[in-house]
Parts: structure tokens; sequence; C-alpha cells
């Protein structure tokens, strides 16, 4: 009823490069020594100088960035005490409403 078609491999077309050319190295025999490669100095890097006014606009910029993080962080650390205080409030207050239903029985 179905039979599945098997796939053909077609024939490469268009251009086939040919192989690369393998050029045989130079051996120096063991007794010698291979001259050595005289390295290229590197280039010197330019260094970094801090006027004073960069120096304290540094400062100045290290101040406020300690200062927003420090005020984030304490208002994270208000918002969880706040919240466990209003639950343990809430925990109170229904206990309190449990307790007094069961009297009133």
């Amino acid at each position: 009823m179905l039979r599945p078609k098997v796939p053909t491999m077609p024939q490469p077309t268009g251009r086939i490069a040919p192989p690369a050319v393998v050029e045989p190295t130079a051996v120096v025999p063991h007794g010698q020594a291979a001259p050595a490669a005289v390295a290229a100095p590197a280039p010197a890097r330019p260094t970094v100088q801090l006027t004073p006014g960069a120096v304290i606009a540094l400062i100045g910029g290290g101040t406020a960035v300690v200062l927003v993080v420090g005020a984030v962080l304490v208002s994270m650390l208000l918002a969880v005490a706040i919240t466990g205080a209003s639950l343990a409030i809430c925990a109170l207050v229904i206990r309190s409403l449990i307790g007094a239903e069961s009297k009133h029985r």
C-alpha cells in the first residue's frame, strides 16, 4: 500500500576545489639549534593619569553609589519587618476572635 521512497544522493554540481598542497617542513638535526626568533617589543600601553578633579569625581560617585544601595537595602529590610509585624498582629486578632467565639457557645 504505502512504500517509502529511499532518497538518492545527487551527484555534486558546480566547481570542485582541488586538494590543498602540503609543503614539507625543514628538519633540524638534534645537534644544531634552530635560530631563535626575535620577539617584537610589545607596544607601550598608555598609563592612566588621574587629575585632582577626576579623583574628586570618583570619590563623589562612589559615595553616591554606596548611599543609594544602602537606602535600597534599608527600605527592603523595613518592608520585610513591617510585613512580619502586620502578619503577627493579624494572627493575634484572629486567635482572639476564635477564642471569644468558642466561649460564647
